[in-house]
């Protein structure tokens, strides 16, 4: 797997202090206020309850050390990772009221990008020996892209476009408002820049004939059967990228990725992904 870059804690923090702030409301932690000492301290840790693959701890750390910065996390499963039930995949001491409170915040985050990171893995393991690389979408949950997108290369897959505003992927719709594949493309190179990449989404054998014939640089071929996969590879020919798309799940990646595609993007890693079971278990001091 690729060296995995951490996320930058001013992209972290944002999305951290907000999903706080939203458990917290006008008047903090009831409950633990209530119960726990200021002055108590303890010591849990974050446990797998299943095995899968682990992402997000950065953003568990934060939950806690917004909250009191002298939580301290000692990692023992770094992201990436892969885990088995039971094990421990960080420790977290410090003020008792700080990790209570934190708690909910830093299992909902953990759990929903190490199911993502988890469901990548299996796909990506299911193509092993194929040139075919996991892509994710644009299908994310509003607010967490960056994150989920980070997730996906925690389990070992790739990123497709991050916006709109970083590639062109001409789809059905613009094809139809456009009134054609030719006039979609010929508008694109003229309104972007000479650093943009240019993919356009077909459904047919003809379809992809002609767009090949105005040099895209990629090509995404939605919802083909593997036998029109391959004759589509074969047309293209290295001219362009080949991107296979449309409701890919562990099953049926393998036979997508014989057919030599260079990509297959997959919607449901980020929009529909189960969490991976973790939970914070109290720790005698």
């Amino acid at each position: 797997m690729k060296h995995l870059f951490p996320l930058p804690a001013i992209m972290l923090e944002p999305l951290v202090r907000a999903a706080l702030l939203e458990d917290l409301g006008r008047a903090g932690d009831l409950t633990t206020d209530a119960i726990v000492p200021n002055e108590q301290r303890t010591t849990t840790v974050l446990a797998a309850r299943q095995p899968g693959v682990i992402a997000g701890l950065d953003l568990a750390a934060l939950a806690f050390r917004l909250l009191d910065p002298g939580v301290t996390i000692s990692v023992q499963r770094a992201d990436g990772s892969a885990v088995v039930a039971g094990d421990v995949v960080a420790t977290v001491s410090g003020p008792a009221r700080a990790i209570l409170t934190g708690e909910r915040t830093a299992l909902n985050l953990i759990s929903r990008l190490s199911g993502i990171a988890t469901a990548t893995r299996a796909i990506v393991d299911a193509i092993d020996g194929h040139r075919a690389k996991i892509v994710c979408t644009r299908k994310t949950t509003p607010g967490l892209r960056a994150v989920e997108k980070y997730a996906v290369r925690a389990g070992g897959g790739s990123n497709h476009r991050f916006g709109l505003d970083d590639a062109v992927l001409i789809k059905d719709n613009h094809i139809a408002v456009a009134g054609g594949i030719r006039p979609a493309i010929e508008r694109v190179r003229s309104n972007v820049g000479h650093l943009v990449k240019i993919e356009i989404e077909v459904d047919t054998l003809a379809q992809l004939e002609e767009a090949l014939g105005l040099a895209p640089d990629a090509v995404l071929l939605d919802n083909m059967t593997p036998d029109e996969l391959r004759r589509a590879v074969a047309m293209v020919a290295g001219r362009a990228i080949t991107e296979a798309s449309g409701r890919i799940t562990a099953a049926t990646a393998p036979a997508v990725a014989a057919t030599g595609v260079d990509l297959i993007s997959i919607g449901w890693l980020t929009h529909s992904a189960p969490i991976l079971d973790i939970g914070l278990d109290y720790r005698e001091l």
